[in-house]
């Protein structure tokens, strides 16, 4: 098996590129939608975080906007979540895998694999960019966002010529999606390939 590992800064079309690997029919893990399911109504995650920030959550899990105001502000308080959530994402990665043991190949999305560490665990990894000018007008399009609010993120990101330089592969998302998805398909066939069976 292949662990293939995905990520791109924010607005890069991480997303859009996951759903064509699943399309291929790869298995793909999400990082994101394991945090926001642990953090969810029911949550396995819900009631630890009351315990460690007591009134960020309610009925519906995470109120995320509250979490969101302590911890981006605080980088201990953001240690303090992170030391709560990391373990949790790293377990269901693992049993992702084994879930998904036949495959000639897998892909683990995540947004912070190289700010993280997660670039360890994976064999190879894709790095999804576009146009810096393509990444803002996306990012600021979305509710509730603003410039000094994406500059925030970005501090907290690994410039995308860096993430550009580590990668194995790169998957350009300013041109059609025909052609990112025809690169997809490329990469998918020689990953397969050499993934053995």
């Amino acid at each position: 098996m292949i662990v293939l590992g995905l990520t791109g800064s924010i607005g890069m079309g991480k997303s859009t590129v996951a759903a064509m690997f699943r399309a291929e029919g790869v298995p793909v893990f999400d990082a994101d939608g394991e945090v926001h399911r642990l953090q969810g109504p029911a949550g396995a995650l819900v009631l630890a975080i009351e315990a460690q920030f007591p009134g960020t959550t309610g009925l519906d899990g995470v109120d995320r906007r509250k979490l969101g105001a302590i911890v981006l502000a605080d980088r201990q308080q953001l240690n303090r979540l992170e030391r709560l959530i990391h373990p949790a994402v790293e377990k269901a990665r693992q049993d992702f895998l084994r879930r998904h043991r036949a495959h000639r190949l897998v892909v683990v999305d995540v947004p912070l694999l190289f700010e993280k560490g997660g670039w360890r665990r994976v064999d190879q990894i894709a790095v999804v960019s576009a146009p810096l000018w393509k990444q803002r007008r996306r990012v600021l399009a979305r509710a509730g966002m603003t410039p000094a609010r994406l500059a925030h993120v970005l501090s907290h990101q690994m410039p995308d010529r860096e993430k550009r330089r580590r990668a194995d592969h790169l998957i350009p998302t300013g041109v059609s999606l025909f052609e990112t998805r025809s690169i997809v398909r490329r990469l998918v066939a020689c990953l397969r390939a050499r993934g053995g069976r």
